[in-house]
């Protein structure tokens, strides 16, 4: 997916956050954006703020709701068309220990993070393989890599999210379809989903992060870390730590493990 000039780009979760700005970047890209929220005033907003920037559209829909996806991927192709790349952007997290969960929590989250992505990936999937063309991007998180306290719910969705999407790309690969998937893994980024979030890490800024994201899809990037040395940080710590050494190491040093103790997340 080198140019995406001309190309119809769905974004969930795209009426706000890392989702409105990537929105930003595909205009200026000359691509014809479509962006879906379950905020029916944010969606307008958004479609009103980038109006003169190049063609977009804006529907509500309810990722987690199987019968909404569809239908609205229904109205997407019969008004737009077919849709080329999908960014799999909507997310929530519910920051607090297991025990405080209710049933409603765990049950959303998973919902909204993991079944969510898949309705959208399967509603656009056999428009891609008719045409043999396509890009699924789907934003996952460094919480998919490593374990950690208060957001243990959240960390369940996106190990989720990263096993299929992955699978995904290899289902592609042996069905010898050119029908790219991109898992991107970023750390905490400041756009007030995880307010109170304190790190020795650096957070991420919501632009750098999202220009990351859609020079991965141009570059038909398989699995993104943001920052870089994330996969590799976890992953070598994980293959040749002890459990007890690397929490120490990312409890300790790291100090990731303690992230979460201040978190309030984004204001209603």
């Amino acid at each position: 997916m080198k140019d995406l000039s001309g190309k119809i780009v769905l974004i969930t979760g795209g009426a706000s956050g890392i989702g409105k700005i990537m929105a930003r970047l595909m205009l200026e890209r000359k691509a014809k954006v479509v962006i879906w929220d379950i905020d029916r005033a944010s969606i307008d907003a958004t479609i009103s703020e980038f109006s003169n920037q190049g063609a977009i559209a804006g529907f509500k829909v309810d990722v987690s709701n199987a019968d909404q996806v569809q239908e609205g991927a229904e109205r997407v192709q019969k008004e737009v068309g077919v849709v080329d790349v999908v960014i799999n952007s909507a997310g929530i997290v519910v920051g607090k220990f297991f025990s405080d969960h209710s049933a409603k929590d765990i049950a959303h989250t998973l919902n909204i993070n993991v079944a969510g992505s898949m309705f959208v990936a399967k509603a656009f999937l056999d428009g891609m393989l008719a045409q043999n063309s396509g890009h699924i991007c789907n934003i996952a998180s460094s919480g998919g890599l490593i374990s950690n306290p208060k957001m243990s719910v959240y960390a369940a969705s996106k190990w989720a999210v990263i096993g299929w999407s992955d699978s995904l790309r290899l289902e592609m690969k042996q069905m010898k379809k050119d029908v790219h998937v991109t898992t991107i893994m970023p750390y905490y980024i400041h756009t007030g989903m995880f307010e109170g979030v304190r790190s020795r890490i650096p957070i991420l800024e919501p632009e750098a992060a999202s220009l990351t994201i859609v020079k991965a899809i141009e570059r038909n990037k398989t699995m993104v870390t943001i920052p870089g040395y994330i996969y590799r940080v976890t992953r070598f710590g994980q293959a040749l730590m002890p459990v007890a050494v690397f929490d120490w190491f990312a409890g300790s040093v790291l100090g990731i493990y303690r992230t979460m103790e201040h978190f309030v997340g984004r204001k209603k």
